[in-house]
């Protein structure tokens, strides 16, 4: 047995089991990451998500599936889309790139960079049963909610995201100007007896320009971004407990370094790992898949059994098969926090929302142009959006 110290508080800590042993209670460790939007893989997200936004603006009517490739120098769309929508996506494209600070041609990606599109229109062999107000795709998918913060969020991905969030805000207002798009986040939250005490660690990667030294990015980005988002929550990490940048500098960002591709981040999109995710990722499809619509189904279901009351956290889980309008499986898991029984559960539940598909767009009123507010940070604990409301 070792002695492990997490913000000057020392645990003894049993190799293999994961937890720590204070006296008589049950500390754990959780961790969460989430990315800035410059970061690869929500470049894609975002593309994707714009363009569903411009289709869905002219045709509500809009069936999307809508895949984009971000590598050295190129950016490439795949996948499918069904619409009247009159739509320049060359012109979408670029302005996004440019929207997450992508200016600069010597990053090896940029506004410039060589554009190609291989969209095509939906298969009709999914369309016929869609038609049908059925489901666009087989799947399961899980929806979370607890009490551990205002949003009813877990509090690792809630701070990940915050840091996120705040990795942006420094470069985008020129508070560090010497950050560049691209960037990370991750924490480690200590629990007791399954509430959230205090901060283990935190980890930042941001890209930099090269005027600047490791000493100043570490410095600053304590003092302006994880300081101030940790305190907003109550909580502070001390200076050991804290790494920027692993790897010493970090010059080169986005998909010059590192290929991005549109829903590769499930885990940052959902809850940070701290309950299940189902079997699809959400960007630049429409709801009529219900990888999607689902997920947000079964986050509006649990958010609001929270909400009210009914337990201390949830989980529901939601399953479709294609061309089918309703869910083979409705699920609802507390977890022991339960202050009612599961049949109390389940009718609130159904007075809430009808889990079809055509019941869940209608009710969450999906074929609005909202889907690019998701891209970054997170689908979840976001107020504005229709699946976070009461």
């Amino acid at each position: 047995m070792e002695t492990i110290f997490c913000q000057n508080i020392s645990f003894p800590y049993i190799h293999g089991e994961g937890y720590f042993i204070s006296n008589s209670t049950k500390t754990t460790l959780f961790t969460s990451e989430s990315v800035a939007a410059g970061h690869p893989d929500k470049i894609c997200d975002a593309i994707s998500d714009a363009i569903l936004d411009a289709a869905l603006a002219q045709d509500p009517k809009t069936r999307a599936g809508i895949e984009a490739v971000a590598g050295a120098n190129q950016i490439s769309l795949f996948g499918e889309i069904t619409t009247t929508a009159k739509l320049d996506y060359e012109a979408i494209v670029r302005e996004v790139i440019k929207s997450q600070g992508y200016i600069e041609p010597k990053w090896g990606f940029s506004e410039e960079s060589k554009f190609t599109s291989y969209l095509h229109q939906q298969s009709p062999e999914i369309s016929q049963g869609v038609d049908q107000d059925g489901a666009g795709d087989q799947g399961m998918m899980f929806g979370y909610a607890c009490n551990e913060t205002p949003e009813l969020m877990p509090m690792p991905i809630t701070l990940a995201h915050a840091l996120a969030r705040r990795i942006d805000e420094v470069r985008q207002k020129k508070i560090l100007d010497y950050i560049r798009p691209d960037g990370k986040a991750q924490v480690t939250v200590v629990y007791e007896d399954g509430i959230p005490t205090a901060i283990a660690n935190a980890v930042i990667a941001v890209a930099h320009s090269e005027q600047v030294s490791a000493d100043q990015v570490r410095a600053g980005v304590i003092a302006e971004i994880i300081t101030p988002v940790l305190a907003k929550y109550g909580f502070t990490v001390s200076d050991e407990n804290i790494t920027v940048n692993g790897t010493g500098l970090w010059h080169i960002p986005g998909p010059e370094s590192d290929a991005g591709l549109t829903g590769r981040k499930i885990v940052v999109d959902t809850y940070g790992g701290y309950a299940r995710v189902g079997g699809g990722a959400f960007s630049g499809k429409d709801p009529s898949k219900v990888d999607r619509s689902g997920a947000y189904a079964a986050r509006y279901i649990a958010k609001n059994i929270v909400a009210a009351g009914l337990a201390d956290k949830c989980e529901v889980g939601l399953a479709y098969v294609i061309g089918k309008p309703n869910p083979l499986m409705q699920t609802i898991e507390t977890f022991g926090t339960s202050k009612v029984s599961d049949k109390e559960l389940y009718d609130f539940k159904d007075k809430l929302i009808d889990t079809s598909v055509r019941g869940i767009v209608e009710k969450l009123q999906l074929l609005r142009p909202i889907y690019s507010a998701t891209s970054a940070y997170g689908h979840f604990g976001k107020p504005e959006l229709p699946w976070e409301q009461g």
